[in-house]
């Protein structure tokens, strides 16, 4: 903060305490010349024939006035809130959170690294209590993004469905976690026009088994050619690449007519961010481990065994 800025909220805020202080040493008492009736002292001003007593405020609200104002001085003496001034304590909101975080790594740490030695696999099958952990991580920081039952969203791959962008073994889910992923559809709407586009999108709803427009699908189809490299001849996407399978019906932005030629024609950006520095390692392990169950956990009860 600026030297300017720092002075100006310093003079605002002693200014406003000295201000309150002021109004209550000339307000505290009320010369009044009160008859015992009480008739000379009233207000001069009336509302709907209704006039005010000019009496003084209780003794107990003028003293709650006078705490509030030493518990003021005293915080600004102690805490920041005048500019840049630190306080003498020397408080600020990043120590605070720093001593929290290692007084809470002390005691969860080594209950992470516990289960960070154990297999993802393993965990899901066997240790119900380090999944339930990995849930609760996973709601605090992928929900907002993926929802609390991991279903996704448009633009948000759903976690449950066993459809992997980038590969559900264990080893690629927590390099998703870890490091992030970049996802990105070139648009083409330039390239192949308008009619490219809805012949495109007719051939891409006919590799998941929907009904099409013969004609279009055939010349979509030689289009498509373009779109080979990344998401394969047979339209089954490609893993390292993130490109998505177009031949299960399960779509990341919207299957309909309409959104699948807007995503030919504009393109498409996804971003998932790195957690490497949020999480950690141990952490990851567990969010990942929760990930891995929502699809083989399932399988398991299935077959009845791991």
């Amino acid at each position: 903060m600026s030297n300017f800025w720092s002075w100006y909220i310093t003079i605002l805020s002693v200014g406003y305490i000295i201000a309150v202080l002021w109004l209550l040493l000339v307000t505290r008492q009320v010369k009044s010349d009160m008859t015992d009736s009480g008739e000379n002292n009233l207000m001069e001003h009336s509302y709907d024939g209704i006039q005010e007593y000019n009496n003084p405020m209780p003794s107990w609200w003028i003293k709650l006035f006078y705490i509030t104002i030493v518990f003021a001085v005293a915080y600004l003496v102690l805490y920041p809130g005048l500019g840049n001034w630190k306080g003498t304590l020397g408080w600020t909101s990043h120590n605070q959170h720093a001593e929290e975080v290692a007084a809470a790594e002390k005691v969860y740490g080594p209950l992470f690294k516990k289960y960070a030695a154990i297999s993802i696999p393993q965990l899901a099958s066997d240790h119900p209590e380090a999944i339930e952990m990995g849930k609760r991580i996973f709601l605090n920081n992928c929900a907002v993004c993926h929802g609390s039952d991991a279903g996704g969203a448009p633009g948000f791959p759903a976690l449950n469905d066993n459809d992997w962008l980038y590969g559900g073994a264990p080893e690629q889910i927590v390099k998703t976690i870890t490091d992030g992923r970049n996802g990105a559809m070139p648009a083409w709407g330039s390239t192949f026009g308008e009619d490219g586009v809805l012949q495109l999108a007719s051939y891409v709803e006919s590799l998941s088994g929907r009904p099409a427009d013969e004609k279009l699908v055939a010349e979509g189809k030689a289009k498509f050619m373009t779109c080979a490299g990344c998401h394969g001849m047979d339209g089954k996407g490609m893993q390292a690449l993130g490109a998505p399978n177009l031949t299960d019906n399960i779509w990341l932005y919207g299957g309909s007519p309409a959104v699948i030629a807007k995503t030919i024609r504009d393109g498409r950006n996804g971003v998932m961010p790195s957690h490497k520095d949020l999480l950690g390692d141990d952490r990851i392990h567990l969010v990942a481990s929760y990930v891995y169950s929502l699809t083989h956990a399932a399988k398991a009860d299935k077959t009845g065994g791991k």
